[in-house]
């Protein structure tokens, strides 16, 4: 249940990313040439508003306000260290999130974790 919520934030982040890489005018000509044709970005962004429209709409919120600040704003959890600012999460962190219930997010930095 919270790993599906989790699970679409990630795809939105990646969606995002995905699409600011391919509007990089420096970026789009070197995958140009290489061969790589950049033509699909209004693909990808009619993906992201469809799966904007599936998230929760708190969830969005809280994405959407982590991501004034900070490109990658889910970020694995390895151990018990948030790889978004390499700070330790304490132990309490490291439940599962409830379907209805805040996302999990680093003390230090405020990006949403998720354990890998």
């Amino acid at each position: 249940m919270g790993s599906e919520r989790i699970l679409k934030l990630v795809q939105l982040q990646d969606l995002e990313l995905m699409i600011r890489e391919a509007q990089d005018p420096a970026r789009k000509g070197n995958e140009e040439a290489l061969g790589f044709t950049m033509d699909n970005v209004g693909k990808l962004e009619a993906e992201l508003q469809e799966l904007r429209g599936k998230i929760d709409k708190q969830d969005l919120r809280t994405y959407d306000r982590i991501h004034r600040r900070f490109n990658r704003v889910i970020v694995p959890a390895i151990g018990r260290i948030c790889t978004g600012c390499f700070q330790e999460v304490p132990t309490s962190m490291t439940r599962n999130i409830s379907e209805g219930g805040p996302l999990p997010t680093c003390e230090s930095c405020g990006r949403v974790l998720y354990w890998a």
